[in-house]
């Protein structure tokens, strides 16, 4: 009867096995969400950057939304045990066979939705221009006053920013670089900040001067009222949208809507000679010209035959790669800007969502 003791250790060493195993679905939860995070992460800025490229040669863009992410793991376990003891009649001989079979198999089957941003409600947020206040609260959070005017303003009190058209591009006024480093010392002295005052219909939003500043401040602070005709006395501005202001004591902010600024974005992109001597794309323009001489492009993007070694986003598109280097820390900070504002574009719609029916096994 030895071996049939053998036999009945094994059994119950599988079956305490296999009855031990703990769920697998706790030890994943830390490494999925990081590699999800970071999977979803890198397909947006690639989209993102290839969407910028196909407005720089003409083509329509597509953006696609992740929708949901179900990571579905199953851990189907098996085993079987057979044992058979025969004794010959009339003799003590006993003979004994034991068959044991165990099994296991491992399963990871995520189920991805992606949702296109399409329709009338994502046209009209990607065509509505970014409210003034917004502009303002980005500014209030510490990012430089050059990149939001330069990505976000069209025009402040009828100084214009450089335009972009389907057609042509326009160069901004010289005024308008001039206006940027003065708000931007304001800015890093904290001697501008901004206010809603209440009223009977919506709240005025208005931008704020510090009483007493240090004369370099208040140099700047003369500068930008001379620039914009605003009344030098004054400390308080009510900020308005709109292309020209009303009276001395108003700032209008024509603000660029999100296509706006991937247009303008998308024209700063370099492109291959080849494809310009085949007439794909046109040439890129030449930069603006501010008080000081040549104004650097708001961000470079450039391309190559070969995929690049080090870049921090980069998309195939005919033939060529389009990347940012990865050590161009102005590009990657406008890029990283860019789809900032791209999530103030309201991309759900009323549609239901789908309904996924995950069967789970163990």
């Amino acid at each position: 009867m030895k071996g049939c003791s053998v036999a009945a250790l094994c059994v119950v060493a599988i079956c305490t096995l296999f009855s031990g195993c703990t769920s697998i679905g706790p030890g994943t939860v830390s490494r999925d969400r990081l590699d999800y995070s970071s999977a979803v992460g890198d397909s947006w800025k690639q989209q993102m950057l290839l969407n910028l490229v196909k407005l720089r040669y003409g083509d329509a863009p597509v953006f696609l939304d992740v929708g949901q992410i179900v990571a579905g793991y199953s851990f189907p376990r098996s085993f079987g045990a057979a044992a058979a003891v025969n004794q010959t009649d009339g003799t003590p001989v006993i003979t004994s066979s034991v068959g044991l079979t165990a099994g296991a198999t491992f399963n990871d089957s995520p189920t991805v939705t992606y949702t296109p941003m399409s329709g009338e409600r994502f046209a009209r947020s990607l065509m509505t221009p970014i409210p003034p206040s917004v502009i303002l609260n980005i500014i209030q959070a510490g990012n430089p006053v050059e990149e939001v005017f330069r990505t976000s303003v069209q025009s402040v009190n009828g100084i214009d920013n450089r335009r972009v058209g389907r057609l042509f591009v326009r160069r901004a006024n010289p005024e308008f670089y001039a206006l940027l480093p003065n708000l931007e010392r304001l800015q890093s002295s904290g001697d501008i900040g901004m206010r809603l005052q209440p009223g009977a219909g919506e709240p005025k939003l208005q931008m704020i001067f510090r009483p007493r500043t240090a004369a370099a401040e208040e140099s700047a602070r003369r500068n930008v009222a001379q620039l914009l005709g605003l009344d030098p006395e004054a400390r308080e501005y009510q900020v308005t949208y709109g292309t020209v202001a009303s009276h001395d004591r108003e700032i209008a902010l024509l603000t660029r809507s999100i296509y706006e600024i991937l247009v303008d974005i998308a024209s700063y992109i370099s492109v291959p000679e080849a494809h310009v001597a085949e007439k794909r794309v046109r040439p890129t323009t030449e930069g603006d010209i501010g008080p000081g001489g040549a104004i650097a492009p708001l961000i470079r993007v450039a391309n190559s035959a070969e995929p690049p070694a080090d870049a921090f986003v980069a998309v195939p598109y005919q033939g060529y790669w389009f990347f940012i280097d990865n050590r161009d820390i102005p590009s990657k900070q406008i890029f990283s800007s860019i789809m900032f504002l791209f999530t103030f574009v309201e991309t759900r719609s009323n549609e239901a969502a789908p309904i996924l029916t995950i069967p789970t096994t163990r």
